[in-house]
């Protein structure tokens, strides 16, 4: 069976394979001189942390579109390209691709924080502010135009032929967080502090991130658009870079993540109820 007959019965396969082929495949070669326990005590001030994230985001781009091309041709790639530019939708999505992320940090956030102190909201404590935020900016804007080329614009538009918007979006959402394992061991020993890595590792990877993906699954099943895919994505890293309160590691951090996805479940749990 030649590439393109296997990519064009297997697509989702193929789509999973060659992303965590690339992104595991490029980390592991930069992090190889170093070895797992010295990228895990690396800051994201080491030079190191650019290519690291870029060799990550790369993988989902350039499998979403190099299958596109194999399996569908220019129709396919015209296809892509209408959903990316298919921005005219109701307000009321915009409404929740934007507010989503914001509105279950915040309030995640602030009930926590009348119980400690170490969970206010990144923004307020931090004293360069201008930095946090546009820092936070250029990665809302550039990793979910990169990634979501492969996971909306072509992994789930194919799962969801087959499965409930749920189904689909705890597939990708499962995959998604891991597809991050290797791109968390940056510094994974001082996030982790005192807290067993067998622990660290899923919560942050499986936390926040499957519910998460199953909202955007709900919002692109609605709108049939990329673009509101990528700015849902977009508001979630936003939001998560300039509110993750500083300098919180192990049992907190992983506290905030875990009561942040409870939210975000129970917003999934409300919206697909009331349009199933």
């Amino acid at each position: 069976m030649s590439n393109a007959n296997f990519v064009k019965q297997h697509p989702v396969i193929a789509y999973f394979v060659l992303t965590f082929a690339i992104s595991w495949g490029g980390l592991l070669i930069l992090i190889s001189p170093l070895g797992i326990s010295g990228i895990m005590t690396l800051t994201t001030q080491n030079p190191l942390f650019l290519s690291v994230y870029l060799v990550t985001i790369a993988g989902p781009p350039v499998a979403g579109i190099l299958l596109t091309i194999l399996a569908y041709g220019k129709a396919g790639l015209r296809d892509v390209v209408s959903r990316l530019f298919r921005w005219r939708v109701n307000a009321r999505w915009y409404a929740f691709a934007i507010l989503t992320a914001p509105l279950t940090v915040f309030v995640t956030l602030f009930a926590l924080s009348v119980f400690s102190p170490a969970f206010v909201p990144g923004i307020i404590t931090a004293s360069d502010k201008f930095s946090i935020i546009l820092f936070a900016l250029i990665v809302g804007v550039v990793t979910p135009f990169c990634e979501e080329l492969g996971w909306t614009g072509f992994a789930i538009p194919l799962i969801g032929k087959r499965y409930s918007i749920l189904a689909t979006g705890l597939i990708v959402g499962i995959l998604w967080g891991a597809w991050h394992f290797l791109s968390n061991l940056y510094g994974a020993s001082i996030s982790a502090g005192t807290l067993p890595l067998t622990l660290f590792f899923p919560a942050i990877l499986f936390s926040f991130l499957p519910p998460y993906r199953v909202l955007i699954v709900w919002v692109y099943d609605h709108t049939k658009s990329l673009f509101m895919a990528m700015v849902m994505h977009g508001c979630l890293d936003i939001f998560w870079l300039i509110s993750t309160p500083m300098a919180i590691i192990g049992v907190t951090l992983v506290t905030w993540y875990v009561a942040w996805a409870i939210v975000l479940w129970v917003v999934a749990g409300i919206v697909i109820n009331r349009t199933s």
